[in-house]
């Protein structure tokens, strides 16, 4: 429909500059053409700036919605006045809403504002946006809304049966019927009608229950700049807007960055990964005002859309806090939803060697139907009948039933699909599957077992590797025992441990056993046993069933926790040692990198070999380090901390060793794929040697195959975002990929 829109606005309108069209022809990288229509919103007079924290000095606006007009490097928009009021204009394209943006004359996606913000201005939120602020955000970002389109069943037969081979099938049916061919006119037509009807019937549905799916509608608690807490339709969230997250969980009805507390969240909607993911605050201090916020960066302190968040709790204030950052489709779910709902085109090989064959076959039939024109002249047959046989001979030789056939198989193939709870709401892509050549597995949890075994701990004493020890518990007490009972991201909900299987199982090897209690009466408690208030609290086992000759009796609290992060490969903790003891920060992750980040003389010089002895053997190993810290005395303090400061100077405490034990079904899986030519790729961050080991045992990888292991170096250790100055980031996500392509080149105007 898009040639056909276009060619009805060059007919209607005339071209004009884009600040003044009133519609818009889009031609994306795929060469597909879109028609939209600009769009108006009066503003009045609220504000909207671009900094979350900020505020006008007299709660007005100027014309501009954005930022302050003393940098000039930052983003405005520029409203026309009409009629003395603030009028923004904007479009809306494959379910986003783009804005007029004067300085840099063009249509940006309405997620730009939000570029360029910091930590700190994150941060700076927690008061949360007043009601002129919010009224105005509304009409700039739309309702937080992930609306799936339904074709109607009139919109759905015109896209299907405009399809030239049932416009070619139509003309067979009229023909038949002029020479009276009306049992076979009328079987091809049933058929035909059938076919339409469940193909029609089955997109609907399933176009029904992918918007069911994705439909959200709650309520929220949300804070406004005077103090008062308003009850909001998650429908009416804006980016500002600072929500109360409840203790028992809720569904995240947006994209939000953690302020306060930790939550515990399952993501098993968006990652497909099953095990909850913690949640901690978003870092503040000094260094979060240089420090651009990123949902890529900063996962592991941001609500997605869509994700359960199964429980939250506050150790600073009585609330666990989140400032809305993304709405709509700008959101994670929502860019899952328009990557389903919008995808890039497929030119299939079948549709084009379908084309090719008809084609041959026209040409047979024109070669037919000249000669039978000529006989039929020569035999001085009547006009009519000579149109009529001519045309005919078109049907014998072209198959007017194919295009029925062909849906048949592709309703087929679906109601399979959906049999194992597979929808597909373009049905013409199900013929794609046949050509699959390639298959990527993750390893963890898909390869192998969910959970791994904890094989044994290797202890580092005096820059020396000691034997294994295969039971944790029965270590002495210590910092290599204490960083195996408290760097985790373990919580409990209802009583019950959740959190990563891989620390689960290292907590329950050494038979601590974590506690963890809200309300006065607990941090008074936490105060007298710790000194200070603690996040959670490990304790070891009774006495009666430690191991003997093992009497295990100082408790360990957690201060602070720096989640497990994959792009830096390591998580760490802040504990504290019940009596006078000091603070000590313990961390484990990849053992490269955790060696990296320890002072060079408690490395054992046979690091690196011990290492390839166990991952070439199949384990997964983790490297433990611990320090001291002296100069933190108050849980205040703890939270001030940076990740930076932290994770460097440690001294290495030894190796965790893990093994992960094959899933029975993996092997004959993979043998069936490859014994279908389909090959077969493991897709894992763990070390590449056992990855090697996993990928032999499952013969992926045959026993007699050349594997080549490359040599690499480690880049140096980052725990922060690039340090790109923020409006010159925002500038070029705002010109390039967060722009329709044609609107970033010269696009057509029309008015």
């Amino acid at each position: 429909m898009g040639k056909s829109q276009s060619l009805e606005v060059q007919a209607k309108c005339r071209p004009c500059p884009l600040q003044q069209a009133d519609w818009i022809i889009i031609t994306d990288r795929f060469g597909q053409c879109f028609v939209t229509q600009v769009q108006t919103e009066q503003l009045g007079e609220g504000s909207l700036e671009h900094q979350p924290g900020a505020r006008a000095e007299d709660g007005r606006t100027s014309v501009a919605v954005g930022v302050s007009d003393e940098d000039d490097s930052r983003d405005t928009i520029r409203l026309h006045r009409k009629e003395e009021k603030n009028v923004m204009r904007y479009y809306l394209f494959e379910g986003s809403r783009y804005v007029w943006l004067e300085r840099r004359l063009a249509f940006c996606k309405v997620s730009v504002l939000d570029d360029g913000w910091t930590c700190a201005d994150i941060h700076l939120s927690r008061p949360g946006l007043s009601q002129q602020d919010h009224s105005t955000r509304r009409k700039v970002y739309g309702p937080n809304l992930i609306d799936v389109p339904v074709k109607s069943y009139l919109r759905l037969l015109v896209d299907e049966v405009l399809n030239p081979f049932y416009i070619f099938q139509a003309f067979s049916i009229v023909l038949w019927i002029c020479d009276t061919y009306y049992y076979y006119a009328a079987c091809i037509f049933v058929i035909s009608a059938i076919s339409i009807g469940l193909s029609l019937y089955e997109t609907r549905k399933q176009s029904i229950t992918l918007r069911n799916m994705v439909k959200m509608a709650i309520d929220v608690r949300v804070r406004r700049a005077d103090g008062e807490e308003v009850l909001v339709n998650s429908w009416d969230l804006v980016p500002g807007d600072c929500i109360s997250v409840p203790t028992e969980g809720f569904l995240v009805p947006c994209d939000a960055a953690l302020l306060t507390g930790e939550c515990m969240v399952n993501e098993s909607m968006l990652t497909g990964e099953s095990a909850p993911v913690m949640k901690t605050p978003l870092p503040n201090g000094p260094q979060a005002g240089h420090v651009v916020y990123s949902p890529e960066e900063h996962k592991r302190h941001t609500l997605f859309c869509g994700t359960q968040v199964l429980q939250a709790k506050s150790y600073v204030g009585k609330e666990v806090l989140a400032v809305v950052t993304r709405t709509g489709f700008c959101t994670a779910k929502g860019d899952l939803i328009s990557s389903i709902l919008y995808p890039k085109p497929v030119h299939f090989r079948f549709y084009k060697d379908a084309v090719k064959f008809v084609l041959f076959l026209a040409a047979l039939a024109l070669v037919g139907t000249t000669y039978s024109i000529v006989i039929l002249i020569k035999n001085q047959v009547p006009l009519q009948q000579i149109v009529i046989r001519a045309l005919d001979l078109i049907t014998v030789i072209v198959p007017p039933a194919l295009p029925a056939a062909m849906t048949v198989g592709t309703i087929y193939a679906q109601n399979r699909l959906k049999k194992q709870g597979v929808f597909c709401i373009s049905p013409p892509r199900i013929n794609l599957c046949g050509k699959i050549r390639l298959v990527c597995f993750d390893k963890t949890g898909t390869l192998t077992e969910e959970g791994l075994d904890v094989w044994g701990v290797v202890p580092v004493e005096n820059s020396c590797f000691l034997p294994i020890t295969h039971e944790p518990r029965r270590l002495a007490d210590g910092p290599l025992l204490y960083s195996l009972a408290t760097c985790h991201g373990v919580s409990l909900l209802n009583g019950q441990p959740i959190g990563d299987p891989l620390d689960i199982k290292m907590v329950e090897s050494t038979g601590w056993t974590l506690e963890e209690a809200d309300g006065a009466e607990a941090e008074l408690c936490e105060v007298q046993h710790f000194g200070m208030k603690v996040l959670a609290g490990m304790k070891p086992p009774p006495l009666e069933e430690q191991p003997h000759g093992t009497k295990h009796k100082t408790s360990a609290g957690i201060l602070r926790r720096f989640p497990f992060s994959s792009s830096l490969q390591r998580m760490s903790v802040l504990v504290k040692l019940s009596g006078d003891a000091p603070v000590e920060a313990y961390m484990k992750g990849a053992p490269e990198m955790v060696a990296s980040l320890c002072k060079k003389e408690t490395v054992p010089v046979d690091f690196s070999q011990l290492l390839r002895h166990y991952t070439t053997d199949g384990f997964r190993v983790l490297g433990l380090a611990y320090k001291t810290l002296t100069t933190v005395k108050t849980f205040e303090e703890a939270q001030q901390l940076t990740r930076d400061a932290v994770e460097s100077g440690m001294s290495l405490l030894g190796f965790l060793v893990m093994r992960n034990v094959l899933k029975a079904e993996t092997a004959p899986v993979i043998h069936l794929l490859r014994n279908a030519n389909i090959r077969t790729v493991m897709v894992t961050g763990d070390n590449m040697l056992t990855a090697v080991n996993v990928a032999k045992s499952c013969r992926m990888v045959e026993v007699k195959e050349r594997v080549v292991v490359p040599a690499t170096t480690n880049p140096p250790p980052s725990n922060s975002s690039p340090t790109m100055p923020p409006r010159a980031r925002s500038s070029q996500k705002a010109c390039t990929s967060r722009m329709p392509p044609s609107l970033s080149s010269r696009p057509v105007t029309w008015r």
